[in-house]
């Protein structure tokens, strides 16, 4: 994208690319996303950054009006396999703040000079300042959200230090943390509960059609784990969360805040889901969100997959009809693939038998899915215990930045799994939005997903009956076909309930 193109975008508050890119005002020292509604500044004092942590990193600080860092992430990271992405993905699954650089580093196969230069010359920032970008967000939202004490916020946003904390702060949004959480409009501000909670909006870029996805966990929801409860439109998903520093229980509501109107009266793209998430420690907060956002696919770029495949009159009349539609991933890789080779009814049997109790139930969550170490050893024949004894002992990895086609590899590797099976895993647990499985990802559909594609005309030369002109796309075409099968209320878009401009204490981090 050239500056002309950049500029264009900014000066029409075009939010589809919001997240994409960000410009700072050399005359303000402030920067922005695309669709900041404040008077757009003159050509020659804008500068251009991949990335909110560059545009920091160069001495700006965050606009306070359009909130540049609580924007979508950038579709790219998911659809590249490169380093580079592998590492995005990772620092939003908060592996630095777990295992740092090096930790990163490791996971990556490169030296940690090696992943600081890629990441500099790529983005304008190195790993540390784009966690420490991470982290002050999350602070931010702790700050105005929540009545926690500041050096409570401070270790549970992942600083290292209070100092450390108080000089990203004043850095990045110009104040001081109390400063910033007095800045916040007036709302309740409340302890962080087991009971209550943290209320967050998940933004998305564009329409995001919610029912598909909510059709697809209401079918696949498994008692215990998670539970799917509400009329079709108003429907809120709750699961529970194995996370690195404890548990969690998540609920998110199925109707979208948005769309908005701009200062100009203009229809402003994109939204949120609301989610309220109940952490055992906060410092899982970060992990949590992007967990979710993985899960509902809120980072993807509709505009980019609807173009491609709306071109094919094949499925042109279906995205029309479902602009936006996502292709659902998973808050937990490990258990994504146990679910793809065993199907519902195996997977209750699993929870059931080994599944560990939380130690405070919340409603009918009463239990997290199995650890694949458990369930390696309590059942160690067949492929369920090969497939367990892979993912425990890192044979095969399927986090956030594992590499597609070395874990797909891995995958087939194991005795008696199917390239239908390992595709599916491929598509849902590893987001490749351009995995097709001979069929849809995902169990419900499939004869009448299979049907459509068969009686869509001839298919490209990939070997899966999968158009290859519906690539780099072919995930999101699937789930397309698999959407048209399915009852009328089940595909029909919630209307968006009217909202206000978003309150900054209920942004995600």
């Amino acid at each position: 994208m050239d500056e002309e193109t950049r500029y264009e975008a900014v000066r029409s508050r075009d939010a589809r690319f919001d997240g994409e890119f960000f410009f700072a005002v050399e005359t303000t020292g402030i920067y922005c996303r695309p669709s900041c509604p404040a008077v757009t500044p003159k050509r020659q004092n804008v500068r251009y950054y991949p990335t909110s942590a560059a545009a920091q990193r160069s001495g700006f600080r965050a606009c306070r009006r359009c909130r540049p860092d609580a924007v979508p992430g950038s579709a790219e990271w998911n659809t590249r396999a490169d380093t580079v992405a592998r590492a995005m993905r990772m620092i939003g699954d908060g592996v630095i703040d777990r295992e740092g650089v090096a930790g990163l580093a490791a996971r990556l196969g490169y030296s940690a000079r090696q992943v600081q230069r890629q990441l500099t010359a790529e983005l304008g920032a190195g790993p540390v300042a784009l966690a420490r970008a991470q982290r002050a967000h999350c602070a931010r939202v702790l700050l105005q959200t929540t009545a926690l004490p500041v050096t409570e916020i401070a270790f549970a946003a992942g600083f290292a230090s209070v100092r450390q904390f108080n000089d990203t702060i004043r850095d990045g949004y110009g104040t001081t943390p109390t400063g910033l959480r007095a800045a916040a409009p007036r709302g309740p501000r409340g302890p962080v509960t087991p009971s209550t909670g943290l209320p967050l909006r998940l933004a998305h870029r564009g329409p995001c059609p919610t029912g598909p996805v909510f059709d697809l966990l209401a079918e696949e929801a498994v008692p215990g784990i998670e539970e799917v409860t509400g009329a079709p439109g108003a429907r809120v998903y709750r699961r529970t969360l194995r996370l690195p520093h404890g548990t969690g229980v998540v609920a998110v509501d199925e109707r979208p805040g948005g769309p908005r109107r701009t200062a100009t009266g203009g229809v402003r793209h994109g939204g949120w889901l609301d989610a309220r998430l109940q952490l055992a420690d906060l410092r899982d907060l970060t992990t949590a969100v992007q967990r979710l956002r993985r899960l509902f696919d809120l980072d993807a770029d509709p505009y980019a997959v609807d173009e491609r495949l709306g071109a094919d009159p094949r499925l042109a009349p279906l995205v029309a009809a479902r602009p936006g539609l996502r292709a659902p991933g998973t808050a937990d890789p490990d258990e994504l693939a146990v679910r793809a080779l065993l199907g519902p009814a195996g997977v209750r049997r699993l929870v059931a038998r080994y599944g560990k109790a939380l130690d405070a139930p919340s409603g009918t969550l009463t239990h997290l899915f199995p650890e694949p170490a458990v369930l390696a050893a309590a059942e160690p024949g067949g492929l369920l215990g090969a497939l367990a004894t892979a993912l425990a002992d890192g044979t095969l990895r399927l986090d956030a930045g594992a590499d597609r086609d070395t874990a797909h590899r891995a995958l087939l590797a194991l005795p008696g799994m199917d390239p239908g099976t390992a595709a599916t895993i491929r598509a849902r647990a590893l987001g490749d939005p351009d995995a097709a499985p001979d069929g849809l990802p995902g169990p419900p559909g499939l004869p009448a997903a299979s049907g459509l594609l068969a009686a869509s005309g001839p298919s490209g030369a990939s070997g899966t009956g999968v158009p290859d002109a519906w690539r780099p796309w072919r995930a999101y075409a699937l789930w397309h076909l698999w959407a048209a099968g399915r009852p009328p209320h089940a595909v029909a878009t919630p209307c968006p309930r009217p909202a206000p401009e978003p309150h900054p204490s209920t942004e995600s981090p």
